[in-house]
């Protein structure tokens, strides 16, 4: 059991990285970055954490003798394929919609929305009314406390602007190092600290505004810096003391 709970811990950090990321639209928001360009820079870090994972499972499982569920078949591997193409294609219409052009952010994911609703109440026809309206209701108030947090951190975005704090933290790391990678390197390891404390979210929407213009200074590219910035808080959620996917996992594991 504690395997298992391991295993979905760390895999749930990795769906942030691959589309379709609320993260990545907030920083896309607060950095003024493309949403398309960094749903597309998410793709490689998140198939590399998997393939990592999924190595490092099979090496576990085979050093503690763990039992299979079923013996590996392709022909089993294609059915299933068959039965999940139709869902794995919902993340596909937003990314493709808004790399190609078609799509803005918002309106790719009202087009992610609807085909998602198209699947459940004609293909698959597990949507009741109930069902619909709870799921409405837990979108909303998601919505909502995202949109608080979005507006106090853009007020506090646009003191810590006026105040010229972010020049002077910029000017203050330069005047210890120049060096790029050495640079990203300490931000690397004040956002994984900063993971440890707070919320995802309220992280990106505080820290975009302080930290991207030291980015910038130095050369880093808003959509590598974003990547880099989620997978870091992503990390953050199984860290104590705010660990928020371990209090989840703990709580419906028990």
């Amino acid at each position: 059991d504690d395997f298992s709970v391991g295993i979905t811990g760390a895999s749930s950090t990795i769906g942030p990285i691959i589309p379709p990321s609320l993260p990545m639209v907030i920083y896309g928001v607060m950095a003024n970055a493309s949403v398309g360009k960094l749903f597309a820079a998410g793709f490689i870090p998140g198939l590399v954490m998997a393939a990592t994972l999924m190595v490092m499972v099979a090496w576990f499982a085979r050093s503690r003798n763990y039992r299979r569920d079923a013996s590996f078949s392709l022909l089993r591997l294609w059915s299933s394929f068959q039965q999940a193409f139709l869902p794995l294609l919902t993340p596909v219409i937003p990314v493709g919609g808004m790399v190609t052009g078609v799509f803005t952010p918002t309106e790719a994911a009202i087009a992610a929305t609807v085909y998602a609703m198209f699947l459940r109440l004609f293909v698959y026809r597990n949507l009741s009314w109930r069902e619909f309206v709870r799921v409405s209701m837990e979108t909303m108030e998601t919505t909502s406390i995202i949109l608080l947090i979005v507006a106090g951190a853009s007020i506090f975005g646009y003191i810590i602007t006026t105040t010229k704090i972010t020049d002077q933290l910029a000017d203050f790391v330069l005047s210890i190092t120049r060096t790029p990678w050495i640079i990203l390197l300490l931000v690397n390891v004040f956002l994984l600290i900063v993971g440890c404390f707070m919320e995802t979210i309220a992280s990106i929407t505080i820290l975009v505004p302080v930290l991207l213009p030291l980015m910038e200074k130095i050369g880093v590219d808003p959509v590598h810096f974003g990547v880099v910035m989620v997978l870091n808080l992503m990390i953050g959620l199984l860290t104590p003391p705010v660990g928020m996917v371990l209090y989840i996992l703990a709580r419906v594991a028990n």
